[in-house]
């Protein structure tokens, strides 16, 4: 049984020992979309550190319908934030391609996590913070996050809690409930997560904890997709040189 409580206080006493360890002084920054993940991270930062060490950097690619609750977010808690705009180095790189090249549909999906995430690491050397990544284990379960944006960071307090999980440390941690009920989006495609992954969280959570599953074309999916994205969760392979 899942043991809120408890779980909420290790991963709390967990990143102050992370920055005892890798950043005494150090706040902990971190992209905020206004999600259920971004938003228990914040939150869990802000009682692990104090509201004074937690930055949130908010990412509109120009217009961003859901904005309201990343303010929310950061309201509530009464952090320090930054609003940057990433629309302009978006174009930028787009508009700067060769003439002759054509980006991908999925590299143009990409392209703005990843520039957030440059822009998050940004303001966190600038400030000699550490960047809190943000993805959850269903998520990562199944290579749902784009590889060097949202994927990354230098230290992740919920990569091993599945969603149903993160949603009770959410209202463990008194969050409103529109940011953890908030229906999970990419915010890029205009889809929900769901909808990209074609099955629901609650059969993935249910999969992962117990093994269970009534959908068998939806394990099928499950299966061929954690399979197939398995190098996101490793390491870069590197050519091992014997002198």
């Amino acid at each position: 049984m899942f043991d809120v409580k408890k779980v909420k206080e290790d991963v709390v006493n967990w990143i102050r020992e992370f920055f005892e360890e890798n950043g005494k002084d150090s706040p902990a920054v971190l992209g905020i979309s206004g999600g259920k993940d971004s938003s228990v991270v914040a939150a869990l930062c802000v009682e692990a550190l104090g509201k004074d060490r937690v930055v949130g950097v908010l990412m509109p690619n120009g217009e961003q319908s859901d904005i309201d609750m990343a303010k929310l977010l950061v309201k509530h808690l009464g952090i320090k934030h930054y609003i940057i705009n990433i629309k302009d180095a978006v174009d930028g790189i787009k508009n700067a391609m060769p003439k002759d090249f054509e980006l991908s549909n999925q590299s143009l999906i990409n392209l703005p996590p990843r520039i957030r995430m440059s822009t998050v690491y940004a303001v966190s050397q600038s400030l000699n913070g550490r960047v809190a990544n943000t993805c959850n284990l269903s998520e990562d379960f199944v290579g749902y996050s784009t590889r060097y944006g949202d994927s990354v960071g230098d230290f992740s307090p919920l990569s091993r809690l599945t969603v149903t999980e993160v949603k009770a440390i959410g209202r463990e941690l008194g969050l409103p409930d529109v940011l953890v009920d908030k229906v999970p989006s990419d915010g890029l495609t205009g889809k929900t997560d769901e909808d990209n992954l074609g099955f629901t969280y609650a059969a993935l959570d249910k999969y992962i904890r117990t093994g269970e599953i009534d959908d068998m074309d939806a394990k099928a999916k499950i299966d061929r997709l954690h399979k197939m994205n398995l190098f996101k969760l490793e390491l870069m392979p590197v050519f091992e040189y014997k002198a």
